[in-house]
């Protein structure tokens, strides 16, 4: 658990509050979003089901004491593509609790290039569902075609519109509607995962419980603009309903003024 009592922020958009310190690759036209052959299948499900679906699980649990609620509302969604945006709270916790919630389910990523940068987990995360965002024209077009994939394919592809992790923010953060373009293209069936954090007993950790709502559908009747901002109005209104079910404030975040001059992040 972060040791941070008391952060203070300036920038909702855009401050980041992430310990790691990655310096990331350029994504351009010669990055490979889907590596095709028996091999790479292979290392794709030893990777994604040998490992990383069981350490989700034991993470979860036993680190974040996660419960779920509102899992059945996926179900009926088990054989199509769908979208899920979900509140940006842990470093590891983010990329484990949707395999969770999800399974049996193939869970994807759009992720920043940090994530597939690391000398050794940056090999090893696009088998695990991680699609870095394009830094070029060229690769935005794979980006998108590997999307399309994953949708057909059935997976649930997973964003985190707040972009920045906070650890342990129990508020939702406002973030743009340009992530929304993604299902509003097509009409895919969209779902919004939040994060909430409780007291638990007489223990330091609190306990994670993860709240699922959706469908949520684009109207197609609007024109692109106006669909996508009118879905990501509703994500929001819902995400924001339920992280008042927080009860439990692991780390205090205040606003920094303009003429403040203490520091960003302070150790208590």
């Amino acid at each position: 658990m972060d040791n941070r009592k008391v952060i203070y922020y300036q920038d909702e958009l855009n401050d980041e509050f992430s310990t790691a310190v990655i310096q990331a690759k350029t994504i351009d036209g010669d990055y490979v979003y889907d590596r095709r052959g028996p091999i790479r299948a292979f290392t794709r499900f030893f990777w994604y089901r040998i490992i990383a679906t069981p350490v989700a699980f034991l993470y979860v649990k036993l680190s974040l004491h996660q419960k779920t609620v509102g899992k059945e509302k996926l179900k009926p969604f088990r054989q199509q593509g769908i979208y899920l945006y979900g509140n940006h709270t842990q470093d590891i916790g983010d990329p484990f609790t949707p395999n969770v919630f999800c399974f049996p389910k193939r869970v994807s990523f759009i992720v920043h290039p940090n994530n597939v940068s690391m000398p050794v987990l940056g090999r090893i995360n696009p088998s695990l569902g991680a699609i870095p965002l394009p830094d070029t024209r060229e690769a935005y077009r794979n980006f998108n075609n590997c999307i399309s994939g994953r949708i057909e394919k059935a997976h649930a592809v997973v964003i985190y519109p707040e972009a920045h992790i906070w650890p342990y923010y129990t508020k939702i953060r406002p973030f743009p509607d340009g992530s929304f373009g993604y299902p509003c293209k097509d009409g895919t069936p969209v779902f919004c995962f939040v994060n909430t954090y409780q007291k638990r007993g007489n223990k330091k950790a609190p306990r994670m419980t993860t709240y699922i709502d959706g469908p949520f559908y684009p109207d197609m009747d609007l024109s692109l603009k106006e669909r996508r901002k009118k879905l990501r109005d509703e994500v929001y209104a819902q995400m924001c309903e339920r992280a008042k079910l927080s009860n439990v404030e692991v780390i205090q975040y205040i606003k920094k003024e303009p003429d403040d001059q203490q520091e960003l992040t302070t150790n208590h």
